[in-house]
């Protein structure tokens, strides 16, 4: 029997549910796109700061394929710069990045090269010139880790300054004078060290000492060299070590103990105290940092961080040379306290 049609049309419509909660992912999107353009701005603005003329290095140094740059070739970038191609850096960097080794042994050894030159041109000076021959004793030469050494030894009937003085003996001004060209021929750095033999003052280390007579004898040494024609600015330290480092041990009183050590620093040693000099000047504006902000000031800027020059610094502070066997012998000529270097030394 057929179906009877009802004629009624059914219609199944689905129920709408209102979506989902987006969890703000669109806050991540932009997050992630701001931190790019903060990025890209800041790679703007540092090439803005590297000349022209440098911008093709920093190319080349990206179109370098990766395995040049892991194993070496001409297109590897040697420079000290820390901006790959940069040379120098527009940017203040206070530890840049190391040497390659290869590279700063090749320098080391051809500055020990040069100063080992350097001694045979002494030698030959002091065998040959009238004014250095007659002093050969009292001069010796050697080679040391950190550099050429030059001694100028006093003798007892010889001396080299004045007893318990600074003052420099006019054949001591002669040799003196005679070193400075050829040491300035160099671009190397040079410490002077003064030594006294281990006579006291009538006062001891009380006051005026063998260590301030070292320190200033050494800067008297100075002050001639500098008359003869070395660059002042080759002077890296001046340091006094009275009676500490005898030529002779086992008799401290010895003439030659007293004696001027002026050393040709190699670049190793110059690159060792530039760290220590370094060092010690981060230390100094740290600490003023510290206190500024114990105090609620406002920070000074490094260069008028108020650093004491080396001026200001007391020869017995600095640990200098030694000092003379006359110069214990208990001179009371010279009052406690006061150093023996003259104003202008007298020619």
């Amino acid at each position: 029997m057929a179906k009877q049609d009802t004629g009624r049309v059914v219609v199944r419509r689905k129920r709408a549910y209102g979506e989902a909660h987006h969890g703000g992912s669109w806050k991540i999107a932009y997050a992630d796109f701001m931190t790019a353009m903060m990025a890209f701005f800041l790679v703007m603005w540092l090439l803005s700061l590297v000349p022209k003329s440098e911008l093709e290095g920093i190319a080349e140094y990206f179109r370098t394929p990766l395995i040049t740059a892991v194993t070496g070739g001409h297109n590897l970038d040697s420079s000290r710069s820390p901006i790959p191609g940069g040379q120098p850096s527009p940017i203040p960097n206070v530890s840049p990045p190391p040497t390659p080794m290869s590279l700063q042994d090749d320098e080391d050894a051809q500055d020990q090269s040069n100063l080992e030159n350097l001694k045979e041109q002494l030698e030959n000076l002091i065998e040959h010139n009238p004014v250095l021959m007659q002093f050969r004793p009292q001069l010796l030469l050697d080679m040391t880790p950190d550099g050429l050494r030059i001694q100028i030894l006093d003798q007892q009937n010889r001396p080299m300054f004045a007893t318990g003085s600074a003052h420099v003996q006019s054949y001591m001004r002669d040799i003196l004078r005679e070193l400075a060209p050829p040491i300035s021929k160099l671009p190397n750095a040079i410490t002077l060290s003064g030594h006294t033999d281990a006579m006291q003052y009538a006062s001891g280390d009380r006051s005026y000492s063998n260590w301030e007579l070292s320190a200033d004898r050494a800067n008297s040494a100075r002050r001639e060299l500098v008359a003869g024609g070395l660059v002042e600015k080759k002077v890296k330290r001046i340091v006094g070590l009275g009676d500490t480092v005898n030529l002779i041990q086992d008799d401290p009183f010895a003439a030659v103990n007293r004696r001027i050590s002026i050393l040709v620093l190699n670049r190793a040693a110059e690159r060792r105290i530039d760290r220590q000099n370094a060092a010690g000047v981060q230390g100094v504006q740290l600490q003023k940092l510290l206190e500024d902000a114990a105090r609620n000031e406002p920070t000074q800027d490094a260069a008028t961080s108020g650093i004491t020059t080396s001026e200001s610094i007391s020869p017995a502070a600095s640990g200098d040379a030694p000092s003379d066997a006359g110069a214990a012998a208990g001179n009371n000529t010279q009052p406690p306290g006061v150093s023996a270097i003259p104003s202008a030394p007298t020619n």
